[in-house]
């Protein structure tokens, strides 16, 4: 199954920020117990590279990892060596889509117009991400893709338990998921750990309300 398909399939991306190598492996075991299990981890977290590296190697086999706020290509290449399988951006950067390209991995460029998406689509993008996503609204979305059928488009900004079905049910194949999912500087705790499952357990039960 390609990057973009496990995307898809799991519907919820989990946005990761200043998770260090000590606490990274045990949320990323947390998330996946809950049945998260792709995430994005910010390149603005300190030594990423290293962060990212631990993920891969240490962590639960069946989570898909990624990166994240990568803003140009010289991080892209950093944390594409570190392991990450897909790249997320918060921007355009036509740069970084051709160094993605050139060895395969995904590259979901950040976009907001639907000048923007285009463009990313003529630069190779295969999915964009449309941030931020709650200064419009789900109802956005689905105007956007009016006219854009061939968009594969994730969604973040704003999104949480309460409207993450309403960008689903308007034609986003994805949502990335903040501080809402997981804020690592709450994890103190074996219990916080346990809470975390319990949330993620919450959103992907959410989800299969789309289902039904």
């Amino acid at each position: 199954m390609t990057t973009i398909e496990v995307i898809k399939q799991n519907k919820i991306v989990a946005v990761i920020r200043h998770a260090n190598e000590q606490t990274i492996v045990p949320v990323l075991e947390a998330l996946s117990e809950g049945g998260v299990r792709v995430v994005e981890i910010t390149a603005e977290t300190s030594n990423v590279e290293k962060v990212i590296r631990t993920a891969v190697k240490h962590g639960p086999g069946d989570v898909c990892i990624g990166a994240g706020t990568v803003l140009d290509p010289e991080t892209a290449r950093t944390v594409m060596l570190a392991g990450a399988t897909f790249i997320v951006s918060p921007t355009l950067n036509t740069d970084t889509l051709t160094l993605t390209n050139r060895y395969d991995v995904l590259n979901i460029p950040g976009v907001f117009s639907p000048t923007e998406i285009v463009t990313a689509y003529e630069h190779g993008a295969k999915m964009v991400k449309v941030f931020p996503a709650n200064a419009l609204g789900p109802n956005y979305i689905k105007n956007i893709l009016g006219p854009l059928q061939q968009v594969q488009a994730m969604v973040t900004g704003g999104i949480n338990l309460e409207n993450m079905n309403d960008y689903l049910k308007n034609g986003s194949v994805a949502v990335g998921i903040g501080s809402s999912l997981v804020n690592v500087n709450k994890l103190k705790t074996d219990e916080d750990y346990r809470l975390l499952t319990v949330k993620a357990q919450e959103y992907v039960a959410k989800l299969s309300e789309l289902k039904a």
